[in-house]
């Protein structure tokens, strides 16, 4: 009973390792020979021939045909998908790929499970079996490959090491299940309050009524010697001054993944700004990726906000001399971000790097939280203020941000002005419970919002397609439906900024709960721009400040492992018997 319960944690195991190296993407194992090593049982091993039978014939070796039998079909067969999947990546753009300082660390973690002969820590030789089959014209960069590849006659898999962190994994998924549950729970009986009947109002999922110019600008911050490039979108036809909105994209992104917002937001009457924040935009990027650049600096942290500041200032300026940019109020300025974008933005609302946090948590660190490789980057700073606060920043719109460290409490609750903060339920890349529930809670602005994407993902939002990145996405970390999730960001920022930046009212009610239900329950069909009733494949819950209380006592029940999921909680909620 003892082997056959080991030989199955030695399977399940395997197959872990394998998802998490393909995830990065990282296949890595052995030339000849796998062995897991899980004290005090005895160590298990397979060939890598034999992996290569089962991958390419199917065939399971006689050693684990009972397992085997107990294993459903269509989980063998996405293993042996797994294990034959390539990746087109070419040998410079993987040898600069994981050199990176974010996927090194990346790397010495999995290092740690994946061990060299001598047990000792895979890293380099991962690194180099990764290589090795980006180059291999015939086989390419499979797991497989990289398996053959790998220098070293075994490879050593740490099981203690793989199951500690697949049960970290669990635990998250667990615990983002059932504070997602919870979440839905408010916002259903939030959504039960209201009276309102959305299908007779204004549905602002459409583009708006005023039209709108393009111009592109390229502006050099000389006390930085940093250009400033970006586009300009001004609605036409209207007398009164106009707010202004800056999109600041995320990493290996550019000023066109939101274009479509600055767009929409135009339509409405509001000035949009997309720039693009050189340090580590997708052309910086490209050149990184191709050695013509070194890696982007953690100052980058600093360097994004003082952009959209510098931006608001030329604009200020130009208005002076440009009757085009006269109608352009730099006072009131709304912000909206993704990923690293929203990073920037609540800087520029206010919050503050919190060196206390990052010092505690970083070193070492040890979460399952993606976005802290990101985060920790700032240790590199000198741990001081930064004046980065922008006092023209009078509402930001935050999608995806990542916030739980390098902020953490005590400096999200720096934010006076209103927040909308937006995430999906399948972020892998900023978890949503860690970077956007648990700083709901935190943020002290009377005007705070949230809304979560069921099944969204964080790329749902962005206008590009798998192909067209620098780093390619999978259809399946694209998520469903994404078409949707972008009329998702189009209403929902039109609302709050006709609201807390144009002072506009009667689009309040469309912050609420009773609203996202019901354009979560309407196609907004492309062919004659009408909406039908039709279930999407992405529902949408949104609650206001008022339910942050709520989702403070749901979040109070939950006890599990919360100094690896969030390990700056807020002090209300590790007083409840939370661990840390």
């Amino acid at each position: 009973m003892l082997r056959s319960f080991t030989k199955f944690l030695w399977i399940e195991a395997l197959t872990i390792a394998t998802l998490v190296t393909l995830a990065v993407p990282l296949p890595g194992r052995t030339a000849e020979r796998i062995t897991g090593y899980f004290a005090p049982f005895k160590d298990f091993s397979v060939s890598v021939r034999d992996l290569e039978a089962f991958a390419q014939e199917g065939k399971i070796p006689a050693e684990y045909a009972d397992l085997a039998k107990q294993t459903p079909p269509a989980q063998l067969q996405q293993w042996r998908q797994s294990l034959k999947q390539r990746f087109n990546f070419s040998t410079e753009y993987v040898s600069q790929f994981t050199h990176a300082p974010l996927v090194e660390k990346l790397l010495e973690r999995v290092g740690e499970s994946i061990q060299t002969d001598g047990r000792q820590n895979g890293m380099k030789s991962l690194r180099l079996a990764l290589i090795r089959a980006a180059g291999d014209k015939k086989q390419g960069l499979t797991a497989l490959n990289v398996l053959r590849l790998f220098p070293s006659r075994q490879i050593n898999l740490n099981l203690a090491e793989v199951f500690t962190t697949y049960n970290e994994l669990t635990e998250l998924f667990k615990r983002r299940d059932s504070t997602l549950l919870a979440f839905n729970r408010i916002a259903n009986a939030e959504a039960a309050t209201s009276t309102t009947d959305f299908s007779n109002r204004l549905d602002l999922r459409r583009a708006g009524t005023f039209r709108w110019q393009k111009r592109q600008f390229a502006w050099l911050d000389r006390s930085r010697q940093r250009m400033v490039p970006g586009d300009l979108y001004l609605p036409q036809a209207t007398s009164s001054r106009v707010p202004v909105i800056v999109i600041s994209h995320g990493v290996a992104e550019d000023r066109t993944t939101y274009a479509y917002l600055a767009q929409h937001l135009a339509s409405y009457g509001f000035a949009v700004a997309t720039l693009e924040h050189v340090g580590g935009d997708a052309n910086r990027f490209r050149k990184y990726f191709s050695g013509l650049a070194p890696a982007p600096k953690a100052t980058e942290l600093l360097e994004r906000p003082r952009d959209v500041s510098f931006l608001l200032d030329e604009l200020e300026r130009l208005a002076q001399s440009d009757p085009t940019l006269r109608q352009i109020d730099v006072q009131q300025v709304g912000l909206v971000g993704h990923s690293l974008g929203g990073y920037t933005v609540l800087a520029l609302a206010g919050a503050q790097l919190n060196f206390d946090r990052l010092k505690r948590d970083c070193n070492p660190n040890r979460s399952v939280n993606l976005s802290l490789l990101l985060q920790c980057r700032a240790n590199e700073l000198k741990p001081q203020p930064y004046a980065l606060k922008d006092p023209r920043v009078k509402a930001i719109f935050a999608i995806s941000p990542l916030n739980s460290t390098i902020f953490g409490q005590q400096g999200m609750s720096q934010i006076r002005v209103p927040v909308f903060l937006m995430g999906g339920s399948d972020d892998i890349v900023t978890p949503v419970v860690p970077e956007q529930i648990y700083p709901f809670t935190w943020l002290q602005t009377p005007d705070k919002y949230l809304a979560i994407i069921d099944k969204g993902t964080h790329f749902s939002t962005q206008a590009i397609s798998n192909s067209d990145g620098v780093v390619p996405i999978s259809d399946s970390l694209i998520g469903p439906d994404p078409a949707q999730a972008k009329l998702y960001a189009q209403a929902l920022s039109t609302a709050f900024f006709q609201t807390h930046l144009a002072n506009r009212s009667e689009y309040k009610t469309y912050l609420s709960a009773a609203y996202a239900k019901s354009i979560g329950r309407t196609n907004l069909t492309r062919a004659n721009n009408s909406a039908v009733t039709a279930i999407g494949s992405l529902q949408l819950n949104l609650v206001p400040a008022s339910a942050a209380e709520s989702i403070v006592q749901a979040l109070q029940q939950d006890n599990s492992l919360t100094r690896k999921l969030v390990p700056n909680i807020d002090e209300r909620v590790r007083s409840s018997n939370f661990t840390r």
